[in-house]
């Protein structure tokens, strides 16, 4: 599963975790002696969440300054999913021990709080990592060039993939062609595979054509069963997979171009982007 409706399964297990962490801060002022308010936990802990998203965010933009100076806008764009997560536990836990310097009896009920939806976020992270692993590889799916000439999609196997599933109706689909136009460049060892979903060869023609893009790979499924193989509940989905075949990362939503490295340096680290004009 690569999503919940509109939502990845990333940041449905986020919410999952921030909600987890709030009922338990609650519960934990509540159970602890000396009365503190459960209420006042509860706030203090979403408060300590949400500096800390924002910082997350921020350290991310300064991992990756080059890629998003490129192109501003994505900065604020965090269905990218981009940030990073030590920054933000650091930045919390440094507000809640400063928030409660006078009102120490908070700080033992949200610091628990913030235990345990960490606990729940890692743990739904190894679970993730482990349904990845054991998803199958890329399927032998029947479809066709925008030539009309028939490929199947397994034949890709031997070197890494970025399978991206898109419509030329799709706004953040045309968001994020030019970053995987670029990634052609940035990886030649990867194939960028673009497989059009439910649409016709002549519509994809023309939406790169007026688009001025240049893809070496795109497929047409006009069916949309690479959606349903992957159980993908919207589009743009991108899939990564190993020289293998085997899925090892997926992104629901818009990439920008410092998530598209992170995720390709996470995952195939011996491929290193090559360097082009614009960075």
């Amino acid at each position: 599963m690569i999503g919940m409706g509109p939502f990845s399964i990333q940041v449905v297990a986020a919410l999952v975790a921030v909600l987890l962490a709030w009922v338990a801060a609650r519960q934990a002022a509540r159970w602890l002696p000396g009365g503190a308010s459960s209420k006042a936990a509860g706030g203090l802990l979403f408060d300590a969440v949400f500096l800390g998203l924002v910082a997350a965010r921020l350290g991310y933009i300064a991992q990756w300054w080059d890629e998003y100076a490129q192109s501003p806008m994505s900065m604020i764009l965090i269905g990218d999913q981009g940030f990073t997560w030590w920054v933000g536990v650091l930045v919390a836990w440094v507000f809640i021990g400063w928030r409660t310097r006078s009102a120490r009896i908070l700080r033992r009920p949200v610091l628990m709080g913030m235990t345990a939806g960490l606990l729940a976020w890692f743990a739904a992270g190894g679970v993730l990592d482990l349904l990845q692993r054991s998803a199958p590889p890329l399927p032998a799916l029947s479809l066709a060039t925008i030539d009309g000439q028939p490929v199947v999609l397994d034949s890709y196997i031997g070197r890494p993939v970025v399978l991206n599933l898109w419509a030329s109706w799709c706004p953040p689909c045309r968001r994020e062609m030019p970053v995987l136009e670029q990634a052609q460049t940035l990886y030649p060892e990867a194939a960028i595979v673009m497989v059009n979903q439910g649409e016709t060869g002549q519509q994809a023609r023309a939406f790169l054509a007026g688009e001025r893009l240049q893809f070496r790979d795109v497929l047409l499924d006009p069916s949309s069963q690479t959606m349903r193989a992957f159980a993908s509940r919207g589009l743009p989905t991108t899939l990564f997979f190993d020289e293998h075949g085997r899925l090892v990362d997926t992104h629901l939503g818009e990439l920008s171009l410092a998530s598209l490295k992170h995720t390709m340096l996470r995952r195939f680290a011996q491929f290193q982007p090559i360097k082009t004009d614009k960075e």
